[in-house]
């Protein structure tokens, strides 16, 4: 795996009341919790670039305000439509 260095503050994991482990791990889930809320991860590969499974990454999506179901719009239209076509609408 490929390692990302990022110039921080010295006191910036500390002003947040982290240890520099905890804020590396914050910032590796904040990463992908973006990239999957984007669209540009899978929520496996976005799992594994925050360090865990990814039923763990999909469950704390929400402390983040990002939703585990990343259906685009037209997605979500196509669901509907299958829904109601099941349901005999």
């Amino acid at each position: 795996m490929k390692v990302l260095s990022i110039p921080i503050p010295e006191t910036l994991p500390q002003a947040l009341k982290m240890s520099d482990d905890e804020f590396s791990q914050e910032a590796r889930i904040l990463l992908a919790a973006k990239l999957y809320e984007l669209g540009k991860l899978s929520g496996g590969v976005a799992a594994q670039l925050a360090g865990m499974d990814r039923l763990t990454f999909l469950t704390i999506l929400s402390r983040y305000g990002v939703a585990a179901i990343n259906l685009k719009d037209e997605e979500v239209a196509y669901e509907i439509e299958a829904a109601r076509r099941l349901a005999g609408e």
